[in-house]
């Protein structure tokens, strides 16, 4: 009889939660448990956030693929070989990253043809001392290289080679970069030709002081792509392979690359290239005055209050520019043309960019007051 009595209670028991399952799975095949966790918590089975009436952007599946680029910049890009003949050794190893050889002591760069012509943008400090030039293209061509023109006060130079239908890079605007764009750094880094870096661009409108002229321009794109000695005059690129800037300079304790690197902005190297090839040098434009970023000295000497951002007018040059606009010592610039400045570099970049005889609208604070003033830039001095 226990048996009996167990094998019937086993039984009701199977039955039982054959039911169950059943009445779990549903006709449709799908769980009623699932069904309720679905309906509640839907968060749990998607990726994107709970609120999803925000489409995500589409990206594309080759976002981060940069062959394209690295092909059309690679066969713009020339390897500098300047030589030295007859110069006191440790003042030229001084200028650059120079090796001795035969008598002669030579300094390895980057460059970028700019024009289909023969017309190659590089650092000036990769040629300033230079008695002879060798340019090397992507496809081994060598080529005699002369000096158009220069411009220290920025650190670039023009190179002409004898040669047509030359492969070189279109310009982007790189008013329009931005921090944590893709970039790429294209040239031959420790005498390794063809060599291509990836990173991001980690900042703009940055100020080394690297150039010792007091007028020097510099507003440099800082970016994470590795650049080394022998990068110097070659290109910083964007994601579809134009010229973003001409790789400049690095920040090392050890001289080799740490973290950081800077280029030239292209829309600055186009308005000073165009000038060398066209009139053999850079034709700037001054405003004439002395100006330094706002300092939190300068926000308790003017009573500025909440202001923390654009650049002090400390001294005005007579008869300049500025003079004649009406701009006055102790007035804040805040923006030209529109365009808002926070601080030195931008500034010095917006005018090294304009022409002699270009009209630039400042808007200033003077006596915690907002107003404009029209300041007709003149041609510096020879």
């Amino acid at each position: 009889m226990k048996i009996r009595s167990h094998f019937l209670s086993a039984l009701a028991g199977g039955l039982i939660a054959a039911l169950f399952v059943l009445w779990m799975v549903g006709p449709s095949g799908e769980s009623a448990l699932a069904k309720t966790v679905s309906n509640r918590t839907p968060a749990l089975y998607w990726s994107q956030p709970v609120d999803s009436e925000k489409p995500l952007p589409d990206v594309p599946a080759d976002a981060i693929d940069f062959r394209q680029a690295a092909r059309r910049t690679t066969a713009a890009v020339v390897h500098v070989d300047a030589r030295v003949d007859g110069r006191d050794r440790a003042t030229v190893k001084a200028l650059f990253d120079r090796e001795e050889n035969s008598g002669s002591l030579g300094g390895q760069g980057s460059g970028v043809i700019y024009r289909a012509d023969g017309y190659i943008v590089t650092n000036y400090h990769v040629v300033e001392a230079a008695d002879n030039i060798t340019v090397t293209t992507a496809d081994r061509h060598r080529y005699p290289a002369e000096i158009v023109g220069a411009e220290p006060k920025t650190d670039l130079a023009v190179l002409k080679i004898e040669a047509d239908d030359l492969p070189y890079l279109k310009a982007a605007d790189s008013d329009e970069a931005e921090p944590g764009q893709w970039v790429l750094a294209v040239g031959s880094p420790l005498g390794l030709t063809s060599t291509v870096t990836a990173g991001i661009i980690s900042a703009k409108g940055r100020n080394l002081s690297l150039l010792r002229d007091p007028d020097a321009i510099e507003s440099f794109i800082q970016t994470d792509a590795a650049v080394n000695p022998g990068n110097s005059g070659g290109p910083l690129v964007d994601a579809e392979g134009r010229l973003l800037g001409i790789n400049t300079a690095i920040a090392s304790r050890t001289g080799l690359f740490q973290g950081y690197s800077f280029a030239i902005p292209s829309n600055l190297v186009r308005r000073i290239v165009d000038d060398i090839i066209e009139y053999g040098s850079f034709r700037r434009a001054l405003m004439g005055v002395e100006i330094s970023s706002l300092t939190g000295a300068d926000i308790e000497r003017l009573a500025l209050g909440n202001r923390s951002e654009g650049v002090v007018v400390d001294a005005i040059f007579p008869g300049g520019a500025a003079e004649v606009g009406g701009l006055l010592v102790d007035d804040l610039i805040i923006a030209v043309d529109g365009r808002n400045i926070r601080d030195l570099p931008e500034l010095t970049e917006i005018i090294g960019r304009a022409r002699p005889g270009d009209r630039l609208v400042i808007e200033v604070i003077r006596n915690n007051k907002s107003q404009e003033l029209a300041i007709d830039l003149v041609a510096a001095e020879k």
